[in-house]
C-alpha cells in the first residue's frame, strides 16, 4: 500500500506525533523495523567509538578519584578503554545484535530480539544518570536519547500493535534479558580487564 491510497481523513485532525505513526506505519513493513535493530545499535556505538577515548583520557582521572576504591578498581578498565579495543567489544556485541535479528526475521522467534530492545531502552537510562551525576557529557549520551530510545519505544509498539509478539513475549523476553545481561557485561568487563593489564 502506497502513501496515495491512504484515505486524507487518516490523517486530517490527529496530531503530529499520530501522523507520524501513520507515516511509518506505510512506508516501513516490520521485516525493515526488525533490520533497524543492527543499525541502530551502530549508529549508537559509532558515537561512543568516536569518543571514548578521548573522553577517558581528559574526565578519567577525576572520575576514578571520585570514586570510592572497591569500585574505583572495577571502574577504571573502561575509564582506560582505548578506541581500538572498544571497538571490538562493540563487533562482537553486533554480530550478536545481527544473529538476534537473523532468527527473528527467518525463525519468527522474537524473545532474544526482544531481550535486546529492552536491555538497549534500559542502557539509555544508564547513560542518562550517567551524565547527570558527573554532570557533563558521557560517550553515547546523545544518540542514546535520540536514536535508541525512540526506535525502541516504536519497536515495542509497533509489534505489539501489529500482533506480532504479545504482551506474554515481551514479559518473557525480560526475564531473558534479565538471565542473559549479567555474565554478558562480566564478560566484557573481564575482557576489558586483560586489555588493560596487557597494555600496562
Amino acid at each position: 500500500m502506497t502513501a496515495e491510497n491512504i484515505p486524507d481523513d487518516n490523517f486530517h485532525g490527529k496530531g503530529t506525533d499520530v501522523m507520524m505513526l501513520n507515516w511509518l506505519q506505510i512506508h516501513m513493513d516490520v521485516i525493515s523495523l526488525l533490520w533497524l535493530l543492527p543499525v541502530v545499535f551502530m549508529f549508537h556505538d559509532f558515537e561512543e567509538i568516536l569518543t571514548v577515548e578521548s573522553w577517558g583520557n581528559k574526565h578519567g582521572p577525576a572520575v576514578t578519584a571520585s570514586l570510592s576504591p572497591s569500585l574505583r578498581k572495577r571502574m577504571a578498565p573502561m575509564m582506560g578503554m582505548t578506541t581500538r579495543n572498544f571497538a571490538m567489544d562493540v563487533l562482537f556485541v553486533y554480530i550478536l545484535i545481527v544473529g538476534v535479528t537473523f532468527v527473528a526475521v527467518f525463525l519468527e522467534f522474537y524473545w532474544l530480539y526482544l531481550a535486546v530492545l529492552a536491555a538497549l531502552l534500559l542502557h539509555v537510562f544508564t547513560h542518562l544518570a550517567q551524565s547527570m551525576v558527573l554532570k557533563l557529557y558521557t560517550p553515547g549520551v546523545v544518540t542514546a536519547l535520540l536514536v535508541i530510545f525512540p526506535y525502541s519505544l516504536y519497536a515495542f509498539y509497533r509489534l505489539l500493535h501489529e500482533g506480532v509478539v504479545s504482551e506474554a513475549d515481551i514479559g518473557w523476553s525480560l526475564l531473558l534479558m534479565l538471565i542473559l545481561t549479567p555474565p554478558l557485561v562480566w564478560g566484557l568487563m573481564k575482557k576489558r580487564t586483560r586489555h588493560k593489564h596487557s597494555e600496562e
